[in-house]
């Protein structure tokens, strides 16, 4: 049986309940689409991130990666298109998990300027939302450990001409981090409702060898 590594990371910054790490670990052990889902919690610290989803890899030996991390303020499950090959914490006036800043500093200084994730994200972006999971495309990634991690790995699969496809999604805060004063207002999704998404994500990513064509409406991202 087939098998898709989904990764998701823990507590980082003022995040102090991950839904990278819920939604991963809820999906954990289902089988999508005749394949058999494995995740794993990562260092939310720069290059021990890579190393660590590096690692699960090779054990694994994985069809399909979806990476998750969080991007607060977003309303909905994004699937990011692009990986680019920059990192900047500084900007945002915090550290990763291993206290590192980086201002500018590439992922991989022998790497091209960025990746397009290798996932059909349309056809996913259309599986969560007949879910009944909001979701959108987006072509902004950051430029802290999540976009790190997905340019890493599309880098990584590149060099070694792997027969792996890389993709990543955003997830809104939980509820309870949304509810934090310094975050009122902002939007949030259940456990439940982001394992479904992924979930729905992660068949559509299966079962789609090329991506749809057809042109959906889209609302502006953060």
């Amino acid at each position: 049986m087939s098998k898709v590594l989904v990764t998701g990371f823990g507590p980082y910054a003022d995040t102090p309940t991950n839904p990278a790490q819920f939604a991963a670990e809820a999906v954990d052990g289902m089988v999508i689409a005749g394949a058999t889902v494995v995740s794993r919690i990562v260092p939310g610290a720069y290059f021990d991130s890579i190393a660590a989803t590096v690692q699960a890899l090779e054990e694994e030996q994985p069809e399909l990666l979806i990476m998750l991390g969080e991007f607060g303020g977003r309303a909905m499950i994004t699937v990011e298109r692009l990986a680019q090959n920059v990192n900047d914490c500084a900007r945002y006036g915090v550290t990763d998990t291993a206290g590192k800043v980086l201002s500018g500093e590439p992922t991989a200084t022998d790497g091209p300027v960025a990746y397009w994730a290798t996932t059909p994200n349309r056809a996913m972006v259309m599986a969560m939302r007949r879910a009944g999971v909001p979701a959108d495309l987006s072509d902004a990634a950051g430029t802290f450990v999540c976009n790190h991690l997905m340019y890493g790995m599309l880098h990584h699969i590149a060099r070694h001409d792997l027969r792996i496809r890389a993709g990543w999604l955003h997830l809104p805060f939980l509820p309870e981090v949304a509810a934090l004063d310094r975050n009122l207002g902002a939007p949030s999704m259940s456990v439940e409702t982001l394992a479904s998404g992924v979930a729905a994500g992660i068949e559509a990513a299966l079962t789609h060898t090329t991506d749809i064509t057809e042109p959906f409406p889209s609302r502006l991202q953060i």
